[in-house]
């Protein structure tokens, strides 16, 4: 498969012998003499058929104006949310345009779903349903008239859309300056239907912020920034239990004053809830009681976790910084990432029983930023992470190295480790993908070289980069072969 050059593939589902990939593209459009043009963004859907994995073949294609926003795949159906901002030319609102192999499918504005909630930055989103085993079948699609998207959830039968909205500060109104709105969106099969709308204080961090259990839907949220704190600003942290008509049924407020969410898992009728500022306050939230939740038990440790990862009922995994409380004032230095396992079997008193630091302020990886960077299998007591490793040169300072020092890229790759509850975090080996050391500089190839995933096949470990392919043996790490990609 290859694209022009103003295509970008942004993302892929695998389904059997379908393979679904998602295109963004920029397009110009002339809109008149004397006129600006504007320049919308497109997001394409490609399906492939894969009999002939040597030769996939393209059976359907479906491309939407507007940015790609999030996507996801329940059985054979793909489920694709774009956003496009309001074009108003000539007094006329340009809506979204639709294209299915070929065949224009228009938008009328007596189909479009108009909110409740007034915004400054009215945005269309507009939400696809497609069969990628069905070539014949119709898509479904609705549209929305919504301010700007900031996160999503999706379970087996509904999409929540939240969107972070901001009104004017007053001296007594702190709380509504800043709120999140939800939508609550029915998906089954090519049926989609608005259902619900609603409002709660402050603002999401991402989708693991978010969770609907049986019947319910619950949110984790921050309000207050940082640089808000001079107009009697300070952050606090919330959990909200909302019905399915997005009405708050149960709420704890205040969580961890002056500190912001850094990350969140919801369990069953757990959450975990990571908040930071000097060090990291490990909660264990109780949610059974929907009306009533409350706080069992919390932990305080240096460094902070950017991803919870689930591991049975009663440990977590924890990947993030580990940090430095800094003498100069109420914050801390971040330093090495930083990998924990959490045991929450006594919810009053949770524990990190194991933890491993690699590197030195500057150390990097994508699993704080995309949790799909993270391979992971509990049943081998397997778990893989690319990092960019930083380190500092300790001959340039002649006295202690100070919290604040930034290391220099010494070495990017994957660390691959053994973790039990029986021996916790061991490191096993690492595999990369650089000919060379990169601690005398990093050249433009070697960042094409740098390992985004990994992934197991069998008995066979795959590393991918830009540029290669590499093959090691999942017990022994030795190279089995490689390949070269681009």
């Amino acid at each position: 498969m290859v694209w022009t050059e103003n295509v970008v593939p942004i993302g892929l589902f695998v389904n059997k012998n379908r393979l679904v990939v998602f295109l963004t593209s920029y397009i110009s459009r002339n809109v008149g003499v004397g006129v600006p043009g504007y320049y919308p963004i497109t997001c394409e859907i490609e399906v492939y058929e894969l009999s002939d994995i040597r030769s996939p073949k393209l059976v359907r294609n479906i491309t939407l104006e507007g940015y790609y926003f999030n996507a996801r795949m329940i059985e054979e159906y793909v489920y694709l949310v774009t956003t496009s901002p309001i074009y108003y030319i000539d007094d006329e609102i340009i809506l979204p345009s639709i294209t299915v192999n070929g065949e224009s499918l228009s938008i009328d504005p007596k189909e479009v779903y108009y909110t409740n909630a007034p915004d400054v930055s009215y945005t269309f989103t507009t939400i696809v349903a497609l069969n990628t085993f069905q070539d014949n079948e119709p898509i479904a699609k609705k549209t929305i008239l919504t301010g700007a998207a900031s996160n999503m959830y999706v379970s087996l039968n509904n999409i929540y859309l939240a969107i972070t909205k901001y009104n004017f500060i007053t001296e007594n109104a702190r709380t509504s300056f800043e709120e999140t709105l939800l939508y609550r969106i029915s998906i089954k099969g090519n049926s989609i239907n608005f259902e619900a709308e609603g409002t709660v204080p402050g603002h999401v961090l991402n989708q693991f912020s978010m969770d609907e259990y049986n019947g319910y839907f619950r949110i984790a949220t921050t309000l207050g920034y940082p640089w808000l704190r001079g107009m009697g600003s300070s952050e606090s942290n919330s959990i909200y239990v909302l019905g399915m008509d997005l009405k708050v049924v149960g709420k704890l407020e205040n969580l961890a004053k002056g500190e912001k969410i850094y990350s969140a898992r919801f369990m069953g009728e757990r959450a975990y809830i990571v908040t930071f500022k000097k060090v990291d306050p490990f909660f264990v939230i109780d949610l059974s009681d929907v009306r009533n939740p409350k706080v069992l038990g919390w932990l305080k440790i240096p460094g902070y976790s950017d991803y919870l990862h689930p591991l049975g009922n009663d440990y977590v995994i924890g990947i993030g910084k580990e940090t430095v409380e800094a003498e100069e004032g109420d914050f801390a230095w971040y330093q090495g990432l930083k990998i924990s396992l959490f045991n929450v079997k006594n919810v009053s008193a949770p524990k990190e029983i194991s933890k491993y630091v690699i590197g030195e302020r500057g150390t990097d990886s994508p699993i704080l930023r995309d949790h799909r960077a993270l391979l992971f299998d509990g049943e081998r007591g397997f778990m893989a992470i690319p990092v960019m490793v930083a380190m500092i040169d300790r001959n340039k300072y002649s006295g202690a190295v100070p919290p604040y020092a930034y290391g220099e890229p010494v070495w990017q790759g994957l660390y691959v480790f053994n973790l039990t509850i029986e021996h916790g975090i061991l490191l096993r080996g690492k595999i990369t993908h650089l000919s060379q050391n990169i601690s005398e500089g990093i050249s433009g190839d070697d960042y094409t070289k740098f390992i985004e995933r990994a992934i197991y096949i069998g008995d066979y470990l795959y590393t991918i980069s830009n540029k290669i392919v590499k093959v090691n043996d999942i017990s022994t790490l030795k190279e089995v072969g490689s390949i070269k990609i681009g």
